[in-house]
């Protein structure tokens, strides 16, 4: 089916950008972003908008418009199809091989790895059961685990589009986050030593490989809720280099994980928040609290209410996003330095670390 109009022109929008000076939301201007590249270094620094967060979030008369059109089922229905369609057919204008990739990993020998992940016992919570990112299923399908990585490349691709590639973007991406996070850990703790690392909501390992990388001496967890995300993770680990510590892999809920307390220096938690409610949200800064050792660093990545792109993005774009993002609303109007505050954590602190995303890291008391 061809796109109509209305999604031919979300297409085009979807690759808008901006950057410019950046400002911390307790009003604090944050250093410089220093943004590498595969062949050279540059500088950049993002801008915020005028906004806490975007006019169509809340209670609004475009958020109540945005709400009464998602809640339409049979145009519910035509958007999550319109999405899903931008989103490949973005991608592969982007040199992205979507349906390239997720068939590499639908006619591999993933579907041997879900034995020794999943964990038969775990209670799915209520919001993990919606219809996520277009798939009926929301995360526990195996379609999501093998299109994951080219839609993790194609998010990098739109936030970053002065890199040259997407591979270039996402460099970009994870070199900024987690520069944020080693400049905050060295700042605030008491040893500059990470020797545990858990990524809560790690999907297809993408996140873990890069806190693996970046921290080599440290032994990395990855933490997810989906078993069909965690055994594609486990497979790409397989085929890759041996590590000095092997990643381990976990089927459990970041809000209860059953793992000791003060186990970790570090518990990051990338681009999952604006899939949970703000009651999951909580519960995960106060399970990441009571894993983090004393001097231990929290880091939250995901998008920015208050990005200057993402205050002003077309309406149209943001109701084909709520069409696949029903949490969304809840996220952006969450006070993430609030919440981080009452669960206990000190030092506070957050930047954008691209011009759509947040990077916000805090410390559990010494």
């Amino acid at each position: 089916m061809a796109l109509s109009p209305f999604l031919q022109n979300l297409s085009v929008i979807s690759v808008a950008n901006g950057n410019g000076n950046a400002t911390s939301r307790t009003g604090r201007r944050p250093s410089m972003v220093v943004c590498t590249a595969a062949s050279d270094a540059s500088t950049f620094t993002f801008e915020e908008g005028r906004l806490v967060r975007p006019n169509y979030i809340g209670d609004t008369p475009l958020s109540r418009l945005i709400a009464a059109i998602v809640s339409f089922k049979p145009l519910y229905s035509f958007l999550k199809r319109g999405a899903r369609q931008v989103l490949i057919s973005t991608a592969e204008k982007n040199n992205i091989p979507w349906r390239k990739m997720a068939k590499e990993i639908l006619e591999s020998d993933v579907y041997k790895e879900l034995e020794s992940i999943q964990n038969d016992s775990l209670a799915y919570p209520d919001y993990y059961l919606n219809p996520f990112h277009a798939y009926d299923e929301g995360n526990l399908t195996w379609l999501a685990a093998a299109e994951a990585e080219a839609a993790t490349l194609s998010m990098a691709r739109r936030a970053i589009p002065y890199a040259s590639s997407a591979d270039e973007a996402n460099q970009i991406l994870r070199g900024n986050w987690l520069q944020a996070i080693e400049q905050h850990h060295l700042q605030y703790s008491k040893t500059s030593m990470i020797t545990d690392i858990l990524d809560v909501g790690c999907s297809v390992g993408l996140s873990t490989g890069h806190l693996a990388a970046k921290f080599p001496n440290a032994k990395v967890t990855g933490l997810d809720l989906s078993p069909y995300f965690l055994a594609v993770a486990q497979l790409k680990e397989k085929k890759r280099a041996p590590r000095k510590h092997s990643i381990s892999w976990i089927h459990a809920n970041g809000e209860n994980t059953g793992l000791p307390s003060k186990s970790f220096d570090l518990v990051s938690i990338a681009f999952v928040l604006h899939e949970c409610p703000e009651r999951a949200i909580v519960n995960l800064v106060k399970e990441a609290f009571r894993l983090l050792r004393p001097g231990g660093t929290i880091a939250l990545t995901d998008n920015s209410p208050k990005s200057k792109v993402i205050q002003e993005l077309n309406p149209a774009l943001f109701t084909l996003m709520k069409s696949t993002e029903p949490f969304i609303n809840e996220y952006w109007l969450t006070d993430m330095e609030a919440t981080l505050s009452q669960a206990g954590f000190v030092n506070i602190q957050s930047i954008l670390t691209d011009p759509r995303h947040m990077t916000t890291t805090a410390t559990v008391p010494l």
